[in-house]
């Protein structure tokens, strides 16, 4: 397994120098045109997490997503060989939107034989094979071979499904995710099949939202009810215990105070009366400490937070873990997803334990959500001659820094090969 450096005491940052200590620009969130860009660049190029192997228990079973940044939606089947496959979602006769039911912009989930167009009835089979025409007899030279489901890539680490829109990727699923991340291959994820998920429909760009869970310096400010007052004194520090990059992706782990040590003035009433929230049920079920957790080697270790190029995130406590998403739907809003997993309950109060942790996470990501619009606001005040451009980043917001620098990388690349070919 990879080893990573640990930094000189004081510095992340400049442990990658390609990174620079500059001040940096936000404009790759506030320009429509770089939106444009960055939709061809990165989100129809980068393996994007579509799912879990859980929500395809059986042969048939299939979900849809919408992807607004890609415009087009997909299908997600398991066959009946046990392989999962990704379509597009449209019928290849008249361009209908395949696999919906009432209402056509919303995502659905099921189970089927076959796919059968509302439209005209042309049938496909979970291979995404043409297999009916109605009055197949009236048609020219038709060749229903020609006319299956047209295919997205489709691939599966962990039990996370993944899609790639590019029809000859760059990497394979594996290569793209890298060392860091595949140091996760025998964490046990598809034991925690109990979720609670949650959506928002956000007024920021998505990197602007991602920013947020990428440092923890804003905590004292922001979530000052939760921590101790010490931490919350004019210069006192609040670090976290380990960042790391690899390629695309990047690491963020945090030291863990037992919550159940903490003065009950920083928890909610609820919290000490069920014995969980912020950190999860105060009792976890014993889960296998996979070697790729806690590469800093952080004692009392308490989160990791796995950030997945371009829009994942899966932070992982003891026993159970929480996952987001960041969809762009335009250059200044976008749809986050959310869901924490556990260990099914086996008892009616682990059933609580799971609902208060679910909804005091909320309550956090919600007060992290209140200052997107803000944010964005505030970056397009003289939005084609910014009123502030240049933003000083600290150390520990060395991965705030490292995903912008990789989205602007990733953008400058592509409009170097459509220079390189004449487009």
């Amino acid at each position: 397994m990879k080893k990573w450096p640990k930094p000189a005491e004081g510095s992340w940052t400049e442990h990658y120098p390609e990174l620079g200590t500059g001040p940096v620009s936000f404009r790759d969130s506030t320009s429509p045109e770089f939106y444009e860009l960055e939709r061809e660049a990165v989100f129809k190029r980068a393996w994007l997490h579509v799912g879990r192997v859980e929500e395809l228990p059986r042969a048939g079973s299939y979900l849809t997503k919408n992807i607004d940044v890609a415009k087009t939606s997909v299908i997600v089947v398991r066959g009946r060989d046990e392989q999962i496959r990704a379509f597009y979602n449209i019928c290849r006769h008249r361009g209908n939107k395949l696999v919906w039911n009432d209402y056509p912009h919303e995502e659905v989930k099921g189970a089927c034989r076959q796919f059968t167009c509302k439209y005209h009835g042309w049938r496909y089979d979970l291979k995404g094979d043409l297999t009916f025409v109605q009055q197949e007899s009236e048609f020219f030279d038709l060749d229903t071979a020609r006319y299956g489901l047209k295919p997205v890539n489709c691939d599966v680490w962990n039990g996370f499904i993944f899609i790639n829109f590019d029809p000859e990727p760059k990497w394979s699923l594996r290569e793209f995710l890298g060392p860091m991340i595949t140091a996760l291959d025998d964490y046990p994820f598809g034991l925690m099949t109990e979720r609670y998920e949650f959506e928002a429909h956000n007024n920021s760009n998505w990197k602007i939202f991602a920013d947020a869970f990428q440092e923890y310096y804003h905590v004292p400010s922001l979530h000052s009810q939760q921590v101790p007052s010490a931490v919350r004194q004019p210069n006192a520090t609040f670090e976290c215990g380990h960042f790391q990059i690899d390629g695309p992706h990047r690491l963020v782990s945090t030291a863990g105070t037992r919550r159940w040590l903490m003065p009950p003035e920083y928890m909610y009433p609820v919290e000490r009366a069920t014995r969980s929230g912020l950190v999860g049920p105060w009792r976890t079920p014993k889960t296998h400490f996979s070697a790729g957790l806690n590469p800093g080697g952080i004692e009392p270790w308490g989160i990791t937070n796995f950030q997945i190029f371009p829009n994942l995130e899966i932070l992982i406590y003891h026993g159970w873990y929480l996952l987001y998403q960041y969809w762009p739907t335009s250059y200044n809003t976008h749809r986050f997803e959310a869901y924490t997993a556990f260990h099914p309950a086996r008892t009616v109060r682990e059933r609580i334990e799971h609902e208060v942790a679910s909804v005091v996470l909320k309550e956090f990501a919600l007060q992290d959500a209140g200052m997107l619009g803000g944010t964005q606001a505030a970056l397009e005040y003289g939005l084609d001659e910014p009123i502030v451009d240049e933003f000083p980043l600290s150390d520990q917001e060395i991965l705030v820094r490292h995903l912008h620098k990789v989205v602007v990388d990733w953008v400058e690349e592509y409009q170097s090969e459509r220079t390189a070919v004449g487009v």
